[in-house]
This record gives structure tokens, sequence and C-alpha cells, in this order.
């Protein structure tokens, strides 16, 4: 089991810009208000060929506003538990307070090894001020900043020999599945029925989780990590910076998860917040599952309607899969799990030359491209250049030819005859002497087949470049006016024009 160093304090002594620091990225949320991180942030790190988890935790002795105290402190106990060691944070500028003495007699107290971070001395000479720490009883203290980044390789060398000298090696993940979803939808509900525990805290207050938080799960021996992200509401009703943060961050959980699982209240009717979700997820090209939970909730009611209701309001999304889940109960977790699995399967898909451009060619054949500035478009040849999504570019003789309802047209055609039914597809289009003006590299050279070479791959002959296009009727229209003639200033009455123009 991979070990994990947790960090602890009482609120606002730097917890969370040190987590940062530590790992130099921007994982937990940092904000001056107190008790702005609630559940355990996690994140895998490595030191010398040592893998641990780094674990941020609530503030110890925070009284939440929302009244989530109790569950603040369970979730600061369980990752106290699970850790190795502990880094105790404390604030080097400010004197030893009663809260403080109460919180490191309660870490004393778990028999764990305990470095002690002074926090916030940003220079050399304000050392100094932390003396009163320095006599606080610590055997091994580091004076640090998380902000100017100043004691991190002391801290680092001193979890390094904490450490299980042959510990287990992390296993890369096959999958990240992100949880995204406006709030109260059962997100973090979602994610403690598939760990077994309460990981997350679970509310009916709206915006409990605020941090995304990585959650590492075994199924059939590979490992998924599943991103529980903060609920998400309009914009304009987003009320200060940590609620921007958490955005953010569910923004960024979207873009480096391969599937997406967008929660839906089935009791509610679809929000704009979902329509904007659903239209992210889709410019990022990202598998995505619509999750309608809560559905013991609407058990009368026949699942075909409210997916058909579903399809009907996001009609650009119409191939996207649904399942119905009551994630308080865990029921069809493990399936939508294992429906996330084979659609990232699908989007790694590679489909053969020739079979792409069979398709390409029937579907040509059946619904031809209209006519455009009086040329029809052409499409010579077609290949798949990339997975997640699947990419396929086609070289024809104008892209700017083919509109936007034909290539939906193709796109349909495509997913229905090939192995991408349930996941976006990105089809560009190209010139056949280049690429197009937005590329910044040329082609190289025999990079475009010829038409020898796309029969010979695909047994497809190649469209007549001299096929005559169907004759359009040129309707005249009516005569111009003759134009006015202006006036002359110096001979009024007769025609002429300004002077001087």
């Amino acid at each position: 089991m991979i070990p994990t160093i947790a960090i602890v304090g009482r609120p606002n002594v730097g917890k969370s810009s040190l987590l940062n620091a530590l790992v130099r990225k921007r994982i937990s949320i940092v904000d001056p208000t107190a008790g702005v991180t609630r559940d355990r942030v996690t994140f895998p790190m490595e030191v010398k060929g040592l893998p641990f988890d780094l674990c941020d935790t609530g503030g110890m002795g925070i009284q939440d506003v929302d009244n989530l105290t109790e569950d603040v402190e369970n979730q600061i106990r369980a990752g106290m538990d699970e850790a190795v060691a502990l880094l105790f944070v404390v604030d080097g500028k400010s004197p030893i307070t009663k809260l403080d003495s109460l919180v490191s007699d309660r870490i004393r107290s778990s028999g764990k090894p305990i470095l002690l971070v002074i926090n916030k001395c940003d220079h050399p000479e304000q050392d100094i001020q932390s003396a009163e720490w320095m006599r606080a009883g610590f055997s091994q203290f580091v004076c640090a900043s998380a902000q100017q980044s100043r004691g991190r390789e002391d801290i680092l060398d001193w979890i390094l020999k904490h450490l299980p000298k042959e510990g287990e090696k992390r296993a890369e993940p096959a999958l990240t599945i992100a949880l995204i979803g406006r709030r109260n939808s059962g997100k973090s509900t979602f994610l403690n029925s598939l760990v077994g525990s309460e990981r997350m805290i679970v509310s009916e207050v709206a915006g409990t989780t605020r941090d995304s938080v990585d959650i590492h799960l075994e199924r059939d021996g590979q490992t998924i990590v599943v991103i529980d992200t903060a609920g998400v509401r309009k914009r304009k009703s987003v009320n200060g910076d940590i609620e921007f943060y958490s955005l953010k961050r569910a923004q960024r959980a979207m873009k480096r998860a391969h599937v997406t699982l967008h929660l839906l209240d089935s009791s509610l009717p679809i929000s704009r917040v979902d329509k904007q979700l659903a239209d992210f997820v889709l410019e990022l090209g990202k598998p995505v599952i619509f999750v309608a939970n809560k559905w013991d909730l609407m058990a009368p009611r026949p699942t075909g309607d409210y997916a058909d209701y579903l399809h009907k309001v996001f009609s650009f999304l119409d191939f996207v899969p649904v399942a119905f889940t009551t994630a308080k109960t865990g029921r069809n977790l493990e399936a939508v799990i294992h429906l996330a699995r084979h659609l990232n399967k699908q989007a790694g898909q590679r489909v053969t030359t020739g079979e792409l451009n069979r398709v390409i060619h029937e579907a040509l054949a059946t619904n031809p491209p209209p006519v455009r500035r009086f040329r029809r478009a052409k499409i010579y040849f077609a290949t798949q250049t990339e997975v997640h999504p699947p990419t396929i570019i086609c070289f024809t003789n104008g892209p700017d030819l083919i509109e936007e309802p034909y290539q939906k047209y193709l796109i349909r055609e495509i997913r229905n005859k090939l192995a991408f039914n349930d996941v976006p597809i990105r089809l560009l289009f190209r010139g056949r002497e280049g690429l197009n003006k937005e590329d910044k590299e040329e082609p190289k050279e025999g990079s475009i087949p010829n038409d020898a070479q796309i029969e010979a791959a695909t047994g497809i002959p190649p469209l007549d470049p001299k096929a005559r296009l169907p004759k359009i009727p040129f309707r005249k229209g009516p005569p111009k006016k003759p134009e006015k003639a202006r006036k002359n200033k110096e001979n009024p009455g007769k025609p002429g024009v300004w002077k001087g123009l």
C-alpha cells in the first residue's frame, strides 16, 4: 500500500499553500478565509524513486459556517490515522495561541513521527521570530515559507527518511473519470458508494465540496482514478474567490479525465448549467455518460422516457449513453464504471484506411454534398490520425465547400458504421494541395497520396475531377437604375459633380 504523509495544523497557517509548494502545482484552494479545506486533498508524489501520497487536511478547531465542523474533524482524524508521518504546520509570525497548544497535544498523542514546519518565514532573518516555536518541545523542525518555496528540500529529505525503503510501486492509472454536475446532484455520494466509506463530506448544504479530489480505486487488477469536483452553478451566481477557484479546478479535472460522468438530478429539469457543462465537454472531445442519479425518486417513470427527454434537450449529444443510478444505495454504480471503461476503449480504437474510405464513399454516393459557389465538394481521401478523441482528416478539393450540416451527416455515418458509436469524433478537412492556412507546418513530399495510391489502398476509384456540374439557370436581375447626377453649385439646375472631388 502506498504510504501517506498528512499535513495538519490549525486554520490559516498555510497547510494548503505548503501542499501546493511541495508538489509545485495548484492543487488545494488557497484563500485567506478560514476553513476553506474540508475534504482530504491528496496528491501522488515520489522522492528518489519512493512513492507516497501527500494529504492536505482541514484546520483543527475550525467552526464551519455551514455546520460541517464534525464532518471536517472526521476527515482530519481519518487522514492522521492513514498517515505514516505528520507535517505539523504553524504560523511563525504569530505567538503560540491556546488553540496551537491544544492542536500540539492532539498531534503528539498520535505517536507518529512529526516534523514541525514553522511557516511564513520568508527570509532567514525572520527565523528569530519563531524562537518560541523552536522551544515548543518538537525535536525536529524546519523554518519554511510555502509562498517562497523555502525549506522545500529539507521537508522532502525528512519525508524520505520516514518512508518504507521497499514500498509498493505505484501503478499507472488505466482510466481517469471525472464526476461533474451542478450542485447537489450526488457526486460525493456517488464516490463514497464506490469507495465503500465516507471519503467525501456529504451534506444537503449546496457547495459542500470545494476542491477537486482524486480517489484511486482497484477494479479487475487495474487502477482507476475518480475525480470528485465541486458543483457548478451559473457564472453570474459565482460568489467570491473560493467558488471561482472551485470552478476552475472542476474544468481542469474535465480536461485531464479520459471519461466524464455528467450527474443529473433526475427529479429536476435540465438547467442552463447542465447545458453549459455539456457544451464544455463536447468542446474537449471527451467521452461522456449521462448519469440520471436519484432514480429511486422517479421509480414509476419509464427510463426510456427520460432518455428521450435528455436526447431532446441535448440534441447535439444524441449519441451519449444514459445510465440510471441511485448513489445512496449504490445501485448500478459498478455498471457505470464498466461502461466508462468501454467508452475509453472505444475512443482509443483505430480503423483501417480502406474501411474508413469505403464508408465515406458510400455516404457521398447516398447523399452528395450540395453545390457551393458553383462548385461541388469532393473528398478524395480520408485517414484517421489520432485517438482520444478519434480524429479523421479528409482531403478535399475545397475545405470551405463542406458546411456544418454536411459535416454532421458524415460524422453520423462514420459513427453508425464504424467502431465509434458512443464517443465524439473530430472531422477535419484539408485541401489536396496542402494543409489549411492555420497549420504552421508544410506537408512533407509524398504525404498526400495521388489517385493511383488512393485506388490501391482502398479499392475505390477516385472521383473524376473533370466531372461536369449540373447547370444552374442564371436569372438576370432587374436593370440598375442610373445614379442621379449631383447638382453643381456654380450652375444650379445643371447636372455635374461636387467641385474638388
